[in-house]
């Protein structure tokens, strides 16, 4: 019954994407990209799509891209589509696992990933045929690996070098005392881009002195779809550039982020605070980025938050940003009620870090110091 409902969701979805003619934009770049490392053309001087949508990611992502070119494009759009799918079953797998929680059965895997399916990140990252299922399964394996695990950190160091947010994570396992697994990813992440430096001099010139900074060829900071803290304070001030009014808040926000990480008491709390504090700071985080929400609802219903954990399901399935006028420059010109739908990832992030905040103004009870002196 479960193989059958996940069948449904999956068919359900491939019958949306057909009537509404979705492009899967992000796999055409992917694929754009990797026919710039076969016929050695400017990696970073195309567009592809009528959205005029140009590589942004490291040279070492590209030369992972180069099998899209195997494939015409309807397979490679029909390739990622499965491909999503089953690296959305091993994220609730993975997620699970973070959760201290055993592997779920195989009819409650096909039941909990036709549900996921409709998660609004979860969703645009289908549509587009985006990578983000994939980064996040490569850190949460490494980060929930068992302790002595052979080459942890390896695999965040080539999330990284894919894409570069990862980042946070390896700031994040410095900040824990976990330094070998940190340092294992820092060597990791050099090693991918020193293999891009050999393979793609050019590319990697330019995309390490001038096109990592020029944060526009991404996209609009202001609209809608950028659910990041930069986004949430463009709109509210009316403003597509909100300079030091985001960047400060952003550096608070982030340090606070980070340090409720570092001295989380369980390690689940910890990377899910460093997953949304990384989200919330990055320029932008568009919706299909918060695919961190699946570990996020894992962990609550894990800690018998079901009442919460239905709210935040609700909340990343309403589309309540999608809602409010966007067209053209409208997202700039919204009334303050519709800021709030506008925003719902980043005032839930900054409403996670909150709780994060007062519970670690509690002290500890007096049984988890005991059980705690006890395993020392």
């Amino acid at each position: 019954m479960a193989a059958l409902l996940a069948l449904a969701s999956l068919a359900s979805f491939a019958t949306l994407c057909a009537v509404r003619g979705a492009p899967m934009a992000d796999v055409l770049v992917y694929r754009a990209e990797g026919t710039a490392v076969v016929h050695g053309t400017d990696l970073y001087g195309f567009t592809v799509t009528r959205w005029r949508l140009p590589a942004t990611y490291p040279p070492f992502a590209a030369l992972l891209f180069v099998p899209a070119t195997w494939l015409p494009v309807p397979a490679l759009k029909a390739a990622f589509l499965a491909g999503n799918a089953l690296l959305l079953a091993s994220l609730i797998a993975l997620s699970a696992r973070l959760a201290s929680r055993r592997p779920p059965s195989p009819p409650l895997l096909a039941a909990a990933t036709a549900a996921a399916l409709w998660l609004e990140p979860v969703f645009q990252t289908v549509l587009f045929g985006q990578i983000n299922l994939a980064l996040a399964c490569l850190v949460l394996w490494d980060l929930t690996r068992p302790p002595g695990a052979r080459g942890r950190g390896v695999a965040l160091g080539i999330a990284t070098g894919i894409k570069l947010t990862p980042a946070v994570f390896v700031l994040y396992l410095f900040l824990r005392g976990r330094g070998k697994e940190a340092r294992t990813a820092t060597a990791s992440c050099a090693g991918t881009v020193l293999l891009g430096a050999l393979l793609l001099p050019s590319a990697s010139v330019a995309f390490w002195t001038r096109e990592l900074y020029r944060t526009d060829r991404v996209g609009k900071a202001w609209i809608v779809d950028n659910q990041s803290l930069q986004g949430l304070v463009a709109r509210a001030l009316g403003t597509p550039a909100p300079g030091l009014a985001w960047l400060l808040p952003a550096a608070a926000v982030g340090a606070a982020g980070l340090y409720l990480a570092a001295r989380a008491r369980e390690d689940r709390h910890g990377i899910l605070l460093a997953a949304f504090t990384g989200l919330l700071i990055s320029p932008i985080s568009w919706s299909h980025h918060w695919v961190w929400c699946v570990p996020l609802l894992a962990v609550l219903l894990a800690g018998g938050r079901v009442r919460l954990a239905a709210l935040t399901a609700a909340a990343f399935t309403a589309r309540t940003l999608w809602l409010v006028p966007h067209e053209g420059d409208r997202d700039l010109h919204l009334p303050g009620w519709q800021q709030v739908l506008a925003a719902p990832y980043p005032l839930l992030g900054l409403a996670l870090l909150a709780g994060a905040a007062l519970r670690a103004a509690q002290p500890v009870p007096s049984d988890r110091i005991s059980s705690a002196s006890t395993m020392r």
